[in-house]
Parts: C-alpha cells; structure tokens; sequence
C-alpha cells in the first residue's frame, strides 16, 4: 500500500502518541515539561504529575555552557532568567588540593570554559605551549585564557570580541534549582501543561505489551497517557520499580556515595566560578548566588562518618550557614536502558554522577534534545528506544571517564585518595592519558560532552606531563613562536580589560528584586 494512503493514515491516528505523562516535578520534570510543550506537535497534550509533600534533592545550582542553548530553544530571555533564579554567571569551575599542597601551599587551577589560545594550522594551541615550556619559557596554560583570566579577578562581560576576532569567553550560570524549577513551570503550564498533585499509589500497565498505561493518585485520580517520563528521582518508580531497566553501579571506580548540603550567607565579591576543594575524603563545592551561598561536601561513608563529614563541611564556610546540613545518599552509576517500552528517566531516575564538573543539569538537558530527536510517531518505539539508550550510555560512560581523571590523577597522601590513585580505571580512560602522556595528542571521540580544552586543564592542572610534544610544532621558528603566544596573551588582557565586575554586571543588567529571599 502507497504512503499516506487512507488505510495507512488511520493506522497512524490509532496509534499516535497524543498524551504524555512526566511523573515527577524539580529541575528534570520542569525541564521536560518546558521542552515538550515547546516542541512536540500541536494537539500533544503534556500532563505533570508531583507532589509538594515529596522533596526533590535540588543540590545542583551549578551548569555548563549547553545550558545557554537550552534557554535559547526555549526564547528564554537570559537577565530575565538571572534575576528570577536569583543566579550568578560562571565561567569555570576551579579545583583546590587536589594535586595535594606542597610546601603547605594548596595547588589550584581553574577548568575554564571557552578557548585556550588559538590553533596554528594543523596544531593545536597547546603544543605551541608545550614547546615555549620545553625550552624553559614561564607562561602558564591560562595565560591564554580569557575566562581563566577574568574568573582570577572575578570580571565578567558577555560581548566583548570582534566576529574576525572573538573574545575566547564561555560562559553558564549559577542559580537556584528550585527557583528554576519554578520558572519552567510557569512557562509550561503558560503553554498546555496540566500539573496533577498528589502521589502516585499504583501504575498501571498493559496486560499484553507491558506498556505503561497510566497512574493512579493517592486521591483516586487517574491519569492515563501513551509515552511517560519518569522523572521520580533515585527511586525510578516508572523505570525501575515497574520496567525492571536495571542498575548499572559505578561505585568502583567513583565510591563517593554520601553528600551533605548546606546554604551560607554572601562573604565578599560574588565570584564568576564554582570552587570544587579537596578534603581528606572527597570534596567540598561552593556556588555563590545572588542571596546566598550553595555550599556541600561528597564523601566516601567507608572512610569518614557522617558526624565529621558535617564538621568539615560547617567548618570549611566562608559565611554563616543559613540552614542544618541536608544528607543524600546515592550509588554512582546509570539505568542499563533509559528509555524502556514507552518510558523515559531523566534526571535522578537515569542515573547519578556527583556534581564534580556540574554535569548533572547538562545531562538531563541532553536526555531532552535526544528524546526530542528521537520522539516516536506511535506506540512501537522499540528502534527509538535502542539508539536513544545507545546514545546515552555512550554519553553517560563519557562523563563518567572524566570524572574519574580527577580522583585517578589526584596528589594528595589521606588512604582516600592514596585508594583512588591505585584503583583501576576503565581501558578508555587509561588510553586517553598514556597518549597524552607521551605527546600531549588529545581527542575528542564523537560529540562527547568535554571537549579537548576541558581534558587538557585538568590533565595539566593535576600534574599529567607530556614528555614531549607534536613535533609538527617545530614548523614554527622560534621568533614567531614569542610573537605568536604574546599576541594571544596580549588579546586575553585586552579582553579581560574591558570587563566590569561581576557583581557590577550583574547589578547593572539582571539584580534580583530581593537579593536577601531565602
């Protein structure tokens, strides 16, 4: 029978997805919910399902660039955005003690977004950098970082460069999880989202296929729909307690598994980055917002207790803690498929990686744009579903590698890290450093999420050295290698120059209303 005939057409009606379901609220429900109404046909009807009694864990405020694309899709405006989630920018996360501290000075460095010099034909920025280091030149890699620059004197600006000549600066943000939560449902139910309240008792299934066909509230409410996405949390009520995806634990090679949370008040400047600090076991963050500061400490239960954990965190606050610390448990790793029969899991539901290079927003935006991609026209989503959970474990193994670099390539003497640096690490990631070792080559294997200039910072910064570097460098003579690298300095001045600071910019275009909300 010829596509589009009438037979053909009501097949189609008969089974095309018309109502989807997200179960769960927080950051990856209001994510997916704000996407779909904005892109699934017209006629789709988007159901929300949460309840204000179930807390959500909203210990990620911190992003990466991708998150900007994200708000684009959507039309968000970004001062708009800023000042509603009383949110700050970032322009990199910097890492302290984690190559130890020798001399009683803590080591440090800054994975900064945006570029690293410029490529000079074939080679890359960095093996210019690594020949000017052979030869006993002083400059540092961020040297030539705009973003690197400016976060060391917390400047920030978004246009500064020329089309023939940009200015090298990325940047993402800083906000408050729950807050854009709220800001997304407010855009989603502006656009069709119908929220349910209340808990999800019983779910509902097909007696054939195994399909979901709907859930059953603890006030008697059913909401039925065609494709659900289940958006629970760790519990994975749709994906896991009903499909049986399976678990996939990391803890072998990531064995964080607590983390305490804690707000404390402004100190000082508000700084353009995420600092991510060393401590005898495992790591503490802080994210500086508008009205406070996000601040928690990820450990290893099996070498230290909860009561010290609490004590390194309190004691390691630049300002008063506003609130008790929150605990969260978790086991590192991912569902063996995301997406099975009709569901989806994003977010906490998909999987869990600690916040170490605030992968966790990017990762549920990503599920998102791959669901979106991969949408099925009707309820045989069988191919749909292989590629989608081909892509993600892919991603999700990706991430994984690089946050493992961090603990594998560490220099600090506590059995914790002593453990980390021993333990065995996936062939992957150990191919990535020998090469890199040897040479300073470094690549990117398909659209995996970090880039070079991400590997090469945190490689360099936690004292991964090349022996040598591409000798397709030494096309180059010496002269116009100086020139060439005080040019690139002299822009990233330039560009940093011009930039007010970050408190100034941001009282000038986005200032929350209530800098002092809770």
């Amino acid at each position: 029978m010829e596509r589009g005939s009438e037979t053909g057409d009501m097949t189609a009606a008969r089974s095309a997805i018309r109502r989807v379901v997200i179960v769960g609220g927080g950051t990856a429900g209001w994510m997916a919910a704000a996407a779909l109404a904005r892109f699934l046909p017209a006629g789709t009807s988007i159901a929300l399902v949460e309840s204000d009694a179930i807390g959500t864990v909203g210990v990620g405020e911190a992003t990466i660039p991708q998150i900007r694309l994200f708000n684009q899709g959507l039309g968000i405006d970004e001062d708009d955005f800023i000042r509603a989630t009383q949110g700050t920018f970032k322009l990199g996360i910097e890492f302290v003690g984690w190559s130890g501290a020798p001399d009683g000075v803590e080591s440090r460095y800054i994975h900064a977004f945006g570029t690293i010099g410029r490529g000079l034909g074939l080679v890359p920025f960095h093996q210019h950098w690594l020949r000017h280091r052979s030869g006993g030149g002083a400059r540092g890699l961020w040297d030539f970082s705009a973003s690197a620059l400016a976060a060391q004197h917390d400047r920030f600006a978004r246009e500064l460069g020329r089309p023939d000549l940009p200015s090298g600066v990325a940047w993402a943000f800083q906000f408050d999880a729950g807050l854009y939560a709220a800001y997304l449902r407010s855009y989603a139910e502006a656009r069709g989202v119908v929220r349910h309240e209340g808990r999800v008792v019983a779910v509902g299934q097909d007696g054939e296929r195994g399909d979901i066909t709907g859930v059953t509230l603890d006030s008697g409410t059913e909401v039925s729909g065609d494709f659900f996405v289940d958006c629970s949390g760790f519990r994975g009520l749709l994906i896991e307690q009903t499909l049986h995806a399976g678990y996939d634990d990391w803890s072998a090679l990531l064995p964080c598994d607590r983390a305490l949370a804690v707000p404390s008040a402004n100190v000082g400047a508000t700084t353009p980055y995420t600092r991510a600090t060393a401590r005898e076991t495992g790591w503490q963050w802080r994210i500086p917002l508008q009205h406070r500061t996000g601040n928690g400490l990820v450990y290893c239960s099996a070498f230290l207790d909860d009561a010290r954990a609490a004590d390194l965190l309190l004691g390691g606050l630049d300002g008063k803690p506003l609130a008790d610390p929150r605990p969260l448990s978790f086991t590192t790793g991912r569902r063996r498929s995301a997406w099975v029969k009709n569901c989806v899991a994003l977010g906490l539901a998909a999987g869990f990686m600690e916040p170490l290079e605030s992968t966790s927003i990017h990762l549920i935006q990503a599920g998102i744009a791959r669901l979106l991609q991969l949408f099925p026209q009707d309820c045989d989503s069988s191919i749909e579903a292989a590629e989608f959970n081909r892509q993600t474990t892919r991603e999700w193994r990706a991430v994984r590698d690089f946050l493992v670099l961090h603990y594998h390539a560490n220099g600090r003497d506590e059995p914790f890290w002593r453990a980390c640096r021993e333990a065995p690490i996936p062939d992957s990631l150990a191919h990535r450093i020998d090469l890199f070792r040897s040479t300073g080559r470094l690549f990117r294997e398909g659209e995996e999420l970090f880039a070079e200039p991400g590997w090469l910072q945190v490689l360099i910064g936690q004292g991964v050295t090349p022996r040598r570097y591409d000798p397709l460098a030494d096309g180059l003579p010496a002269a116009q290698l100086d020139e060439f690298l005080s040019l690139a300095r002299r822009h990233v001045e330039q560009v940093v120059g011009r930039m007010p600071t970050h408190d100034a910019f941001i009282a000038a275009h986005c200032a929350a209303s209530d800098r002092m909300a809770a």
